[in-house]
């Protein structure tokens, strides 16, 4: 039998840039310490910020000047390259994200250390992030592989991949140590191949007259059937 040759894959893509990307209610700015570190150690210290550094690899700042630090370290990273979440309506950081592990030659890279605010978590906003996220990394950069990684235990974060359309691929049990703790983690993935079909659904539920006055959903985020 004839082996088949398999076909030959357009690779490196490009290194993601410190640049904005710009929403309808969402915008992504590189990390600034000088614009976005006091909104982001109010959501760091807030009343909810426990649970939500959970599962995330650093522990909640205790003072000022420890997230200052933290801000100062992680807007000067390449990989991870930090953006923070910028709500249009109100002009401030509700959040911040970053793309890591960040492989041109081959052509795969991760969104993680997440950590949206209460203010914007579950609207409109959180999902134009993703959503422009995704657009740059396969439109603009050329990826084929977009990743997205969480602890096993972590139930909202797999709901939010599978709700953004990424697929489960499965567990890697005592991948790490985090915080003292095993993590197995979940591994869920977006393909090239799959992100028009993506698309097509996120701009349909990101359209303004899938919004109340209110800003509540009309409809929900649905994607069509894959081929």
């Amino acid at each position: 039998m004839t082996e088949m040759a398999n076909p030959v894959i357009d690779v490196p893509a490009k290194r993601p840039e410190r640049l904005v990307l710009d929403g309808r209610y969402a915008r992504l700015e590189p990390l600034d310490p000088a614009r976005h570190a006091e909104t982001l150690h109010a959501i760091a210290t807030g009343a909810d910020a426990a649970p939500r550094y959970r599962y995330l690899f650093e522990a909640p700042p205790t003072s000022e000047a420890e997230s200052a630090e933290w801000v100062q370290r992680a807007a000067s990273s390449d990989d991870p390259l930090f953006f923070a979440v910028i709500d249009k309506a109100t002009g401030r950081a509700g959040g911040r994200q970053a793309l890591m592990r960040i492989t041109p030659e081959h052509g795969a890279v991760e969104i993680g250390s997440i950590l949206w605010g209460p203010a914007i978590a579950r609207t409109r906003i959180t999902t134009e992030a993703l959503y422009l996220t995704a657009r740059h990394v396969f439109e603009t950069l050329g990826y084929r592989r977009f990743e997205w990684k969480c602890d096993d235990r972590n139930e909202p974060s797999k709901r939010a991949a599978t709700r953004f359309g990424f697929s489960f691929e499965g567990v890697f049990r005592q991948h790490m140590v985090v915080k003292g703790e095993n993590r197995d983690t979940a591994w869920f993935s977006m393909l090239d191949g799959e992100w028009p079909r993506l698309k097509a659904g996120f701009e349909a539920w990101l359209d303004p007259g899938n919004f109340d006055h209110e800003g509540r959903q009309r409809e929900r985020l649905r994607f069509g059937q894959s081929r």
